[in-house]
């Protein structure tokens, strides 16, 4: 396949050099167009955009790509993923790798990321994207993290038509990871925002750990417990009530189950398709309709 890859840490990043490495070896057309500095948190803004402007990409060499086109872009991993489905870096790609990010993309934060946001983009622009974290060491353990994206990667290809997934991977040998599992999106993270007051208008923006236990099926749960988790995502989707009245209207397929093991039987859910507004699978009927 020829595959678009990016980040949000900046062109010069660990992570983006290792796993733009490993797809090459694993046979894939590579082509790398990431920021040329780090755009963490963007999620999937493209940046200022006019008629009269441009966007300055520039050819750099990576450490250990030899071979890969490389471009540090001025724009932010949204705009990088826009500009080569666009071609220009060559032919559209016909998959985006995002990664690796150096930290874990876990829970609904995931909506600030522009590791997540590039992989959605090619969503929003008719590819399929693989966002790729890894959990906080020192050293990290790209290697695993790379590993694990290529094992997950020859599922990406037979699913459907502009799938989305999110891949966390824990701070651990290849060989050490208990497994890949489904997983549901934590409420919080590992970490959660803060803001500290300040004199003259100002104020502290700061990222504090949550202190919460998050649900044991949960993309956070399942990385410290040494699982990789994998998340179906969506990006821009509409929400509208059930047609029917009865319970099953608001539960999703059994298939796959958030916590299970990412065996043969299951399959990717296509998330082309319109969606109802629904439960999470396994979730009770709510007593209290209201919104909260």
């Amino acid at each position: 396949m020829h595959v678009l890859v990016t980040n949000d840490d900046g062109v010069q990043a660990a992570g983006i050099h290792v796993l733009a490495a490993a797809l090459q070896r694993d046979g894939h057309d590579v082509v790398v167009a990431a920021p040329d500095t780090d755009r963490s948190g963007t999620g999937a803004a493209i940046g200022l955009v006019n008629p009269d402007q441009h966007v300055d990409a520039a050819r750099v060499e990576l450490p250990g790509c030899d071979g890969i086109p490389a471009y540090a872009v001025d724009g932010p991993p949204g705009m990088c993923v826009i500009a080569g489905r666009l071609g220009a870096f060559g032919p559209p790609p016909d998959l985006v790798v995002s990664g690796i990010n150096a930290g874990l993309n876990t829970g609904r934060a995931i909506l600030h990321s522009g590791t997540v946001g590039a992989a959605l983009t090619a969503q929003n622009f008719g590819c399929s994207g693989l966002a790729v974290s890894a959990e906080v060491a020192d050293p990290y353990h790209w290697d695993t993290a790379a590993r694990i994206a290529l094992d997950v990667l020859t599922r990406l290809a037979d699913a459907p038509p502009r799938t989305v997934l999110n891949l966390n991977v824990p701070a651990r040998p290849y060989d050490d990871v208990a497994g890949i599992r489904w997983a549901r999106l934590a409420p919080f993270g590992a970490v959660r925002a803060a803001v500290a007051p300040a004199e003259d208008g100002r104020y502290q923006f700061e990222l504090r750990a949550s202190g919460l236990v998050p649900p044991p099926d949960s993309d956070q749960s399942l990385v410290e417990a040494g699982y990789a988790a994998i998340t179906t995502i969506i990006g821009i989707a509409e929400a509208w009530p059930p047609e029917r009245d009865d319970h099953d209207a608001l539960v999703m397929s059994s298939q796959p189950v958030p916590g299970a093991p990412l065996d043969e039987v299951h399959t990717i859910p296509d998330a082309s398709l319109p969606r109802f507004l629904h439960r999470p699978h396994g979730a009770p009927p709510d007593p209290d309709p209201r919104p909260r």
